[in-house]
């Protein structure tokens, strides 16, 4: 049995460079073997991380390499889905960057090529493998703040003197919701379990067909919920769930550690606060790990493809309710 998973990273972008190609190098039984990248500029820090690594020119190089069992994939949304089918159809395990598509019915043919090939794919939605989630969902499944009766979630930041950035440009599937509404969106489902049932209201501003800032209603069978998501305001991420006898809250759910240290709030009617702390964890790190637990050992993987179609369907009502308001879509 194979000791350790060999990865390799389909271009060299930024957030390869800051983040995942780093987790992959540190993640235990994994090994950051390989890169495809025509540019040696952007490829030398991936080298200074792991010495020896193997630089290809082209993604499909790369892919035909016999040394490299998973990749993974962050290159501009539009292209997630044909390269993840070419690399399940190299015999590779895939980790795809969020969103993995632009539409529910996009996963489709990623689904069934998952399931012929016999391989591990995913969308790369890292804070499931936090435990800050996995705490958030057992306070609420416990009874900690009674009944579900809101969930409210806000993640923003401000890139307009980037227009050159691929989440500024429509041509590349970009957006504030692709972006960052997969998060505010994925993170109500995961810790209620619960599927919306109608998109009560959707403003959405829009900058050269790209959506920049997003004020989302709706209901969930037991719940409402509301959601602010743009690429236009100051930096700002929260979660909070509130329940008929107490409130949590997720003071760094998405960016732990960067944006702040990873706390849960438990806010009781008496004014006491309990709270949850979380000062070490990297769920990029942890999310290569149970990656490659998953692909070496069979266990559990917690962010199965049907998950992510699911935060995906949402968009797409969100969308729904947008066109149906006379607005653009």
């Amino acid at each position: 049995m194979a000791e350790h998973v060999r990865w390799g990273i389909l271009g060299a972008a930024k957030f390869a460079r800051e983040h995942m190609g780093p987790a992959i190098h540190m993640a235990r039984r994994g090994r950051l073997a390989a890169l495809a990248t025509s540019d040696a500029a952007r490829a030398a820090p991936f080298v200074a991380l792991t010495p020896g690594l193997r630089i290809h020119a082209g993604y499909d190089a790369l892919l035909a390499d016999p040394e490299i069992d998973a990749v993974y994939i962050p290159l501009p949304n539009h292209l997630h889905v044909d390269w993840a089918l070419r690399a399940l159809d190299s015999g590779k395990h895939v980790l795809v960057e969020k969103p993995l598509a632009m539409a529910a019915t996009e996963f489709d043919a990623v689904i069934a090529k998952r399931d012929e090939t016999g391989l591990l794919a995913s969308e790369a939605y890292m804070i499931v493998h936090h435990p800050q989630w996995h705490k958030a969902h057992a306070l609420l499944a416990e009874g900690a703040i009674g009944r579900l009766v809101r969930v409210s979630g806000a993640f923003s930041y401000d890139n307009r003197k980037d227009a050159a950035n691929i989440r500024n440009r429509a041509d590349t599937g970009g957006g504030a919701i692709p972006d960052i509404g997969v998060y505010i969106y994925g993170a109500t489902r995961f810790v209620t379990g619960e599927e919306p049932e109608a998109i009560l209201s959707a403003e959405i501003r829009r900058e050269n067909g790209v959506d920049v800032w997003s004020h989302i209603t709706a209901r969930f069978p037991t719940f409402h919920y509301t959601g602010v998501v743009s690429m236009r305001m100051a930096p700002w991420q929260d979660m909070t769930f509130h329940g008929n006898a107490g409130l949590m809250r997720l003071t760094a759910p998405f960016n732990p550690q960067v944006y702040g240290p990873a706390r849960i709030e438990l806010h009781k009617p008496d004014m006491t606060v309990t709270e949850f702390r979380f000062p070490a964890d990297n769920h990029y790190v942890r999310q290569v790990e149970a990656f490659n637990a998953s692909v070496l050992d069979g266990t559990h993987w917690p962010c199965p493809l049907e998950f992510s179609r699911g935060t995906q369907a949402m968009i797409d009502m969100v969308w729904d309710r947008e066109r149906a308001s006379g607005r653009p879509g």
